[in-house]
């Protein structure tokens, strides 16, 4: 990749110097996810431009391979952002994987110590009564679709008349 940057301008230049391993170490994972899609963003557009102009140049010659030698600096920009996006995901992946860890180890933590994070039993209701912490509320007996529930008990009345008759 460092061979290849003669290619981009300035401010492209600017984005790769973020991948410095010191500097994307210290980002957190909002941050890589922030340069991720901003080096996405430009290989997106390179790659793009590249392949305009490359169908232009096949139209203009008559063949590809004839036509592949003139896009040669617009190529050279997509591949360094195409590794340059392979390598920030990679970190990204690592940094979530990493926090995702931490968090199971949290949560593992809170569990062991008692102190889970599930529900907690609520307050006392309208009566004054506290409810039991195993059963919080009363269970309907229909699957919530009322209509469609009595659609069925309809179908099976019809159906048991029909035998009985």
């Amino acid at each position: 990749m460092e061979d290849h940057l003669w290619v981009l301008k300035d401010r492209e230049r600017d984005l790769i110097r973020e991948l410095d391993p010191d500097r994307m170490h210290a980002l957190d994972e909002d941050d890589l996810l922030a340069l991720h899609r901003r080096i996405r963003r430009a290989r997106n557009k390179h790659t793009t431009n590249y392949r305009r102009k490359a169908a232009v140049d096949v139209v203009e010659v008559g063949a590809r391979g004839a036509a592949y030698p003139k896009g040669g600096k617009s190529r050279l920009r997509a591949e360094v952002f195409e590794e340059a996006l392979s390598l920030v995901s990679a970190r990204l992946a690592a940094v979530a994987h990493e926090q995702a860890e931490e968090l199971k180890r949290e949560r593992l933590q809170r569990a062991r110590s008692a102190r889970s994070a599930g529900p907690e039993p609520h307050g006392p209701d309208s009566d004054g009564k506290v409810p039991d912490p195993g059963r919080l509320r009363e269970h309907s007996k229909h699957s919530g679709q009322l209509k469609r529930d009595a659609s069925s008990i309809a179908q099976g009345a019809r159906r048991q008349a029909k035998r009985d008759s």
